[in-house]
């Protein structure tokens, strides 16, 4: 069953001078039509501008559809009496944490999203250590956020939105001020969250090596999906993607290059130990 679905998506931006009037109109998003199924982790990918995060921005129902319609768990998001239901649903972490976090104390930070959804004292103290222990930062919960690096900051922002207990995440390019370190502690908490809670992972990133445990991925240009398919698909065509400037895995590249050299190579290799069986070391 699908938990994310939308049908001829359109969303423009309208730029208007100082009077008022109409300047022009940016298509974001174009006839995007999609289906993604609770549990799985899809990521999409797309290079500025492609229309990623404005499409994000519609499955929290932050924006509405210009036209066509955006489903969450089967409720329209331009049904305003669905709105809190819709973002209970789908909970969205930030390119920037410290835009979301807002506590003294890490703790009290997770705590602030059930605490306003009414839940009652004992059990938002439950899903404050659940929410901790699922991203590795419960040891840090009487920490001042201040005090943490930007990759537990993000952390911190991920278990804020699994404390409200969503069925979907949308992680809009989450690790894009983070160092390498950073990137891979807060991927490896999505991964689990995603494996172990079975929560629905929408991962907005154009950091490649993020993609390879996608279950499926959507390639954006132009507002429009120019790729879908499984990762081995998407990158068993370096050349297309470079076509929409975007990069491929350093390991996927160099086992193109070796491929187009001559060697018997299969396409859309993931990983090193992927290209270490393949040359049969």
């Amino acid at each position: 069953m699908s938990i994310i679905e939308t049908k001829d998506l359109v969303f423009e931006y309208i730029r208007r001078d100082e009077e008022g009037n109409v300047e022009g109109i940016t298509r974001a998003v174009d006839e995007v039509s999609l289906s993604i199924r609770q549990g799985d982790f899809v990521a999409i990918l797309g290079h500025n501008g492609s229309g990623k995060s404005t499409l994000a921005k519609h499955i929290n129902a932050i924006l509405y559809p210009t036209e066509g319609t955006v489903w969450v768990d089967g409720m329209d998001t331009t049904d305003d009496s669905k709105l809190w239901d819709i973002r209970q649903e789908a909970g969205m972490v930030f390119q920037n944490p410290d835009n979301q976090i807002i506590g003294q104390v890490v703790e009290e930070d997770v705590g602030f999203g059930p605490e306003n959804l009414g839940v009652p004292t004992k059990e938002i103290w439950e899903r404050v250590e659940e929410s901790l222990k699922a991203v590795g930062m419960y040891e840090f919960r009487k920490h001042s956020p201040n005090k943490l690096s930007g990759g537990q900051k993000q952390r911190v922002s991920i278990a804020g939105v699994i404390a409200m207990h969503p069925k979907c995440i949308v992680l809009d390019e989450p690790t894009a001020m983070l160092d390498p370190n950073g990137r891979k502690d807060v991927i490896r908490a999505v991964r689990a969250l995603n494996d172990v809670e079975g929560i629905t992972v929408i991962l907005i990133t154009h950091y490649m090596e993020e993609i390879v445990h996608a279950d499926k991925v959507f390639v954006m240009d132009s507002g429009k999906v120019a790729m879908e398919g499984t990762p081995r698909e998407i990158f068993s065509q370096v050349d297309k993607l470079k076509s929409l400037r975007l990069d491929v895995p350093q390991v996927t590249l160099l086992a193109h290059e070796l491929k187009k050299s001559g060697l018997n190579m299969p396409d859309g290799i993931l990983t090193t130990d992927e290209l270490v069986k393949a040359l049969g070391l």
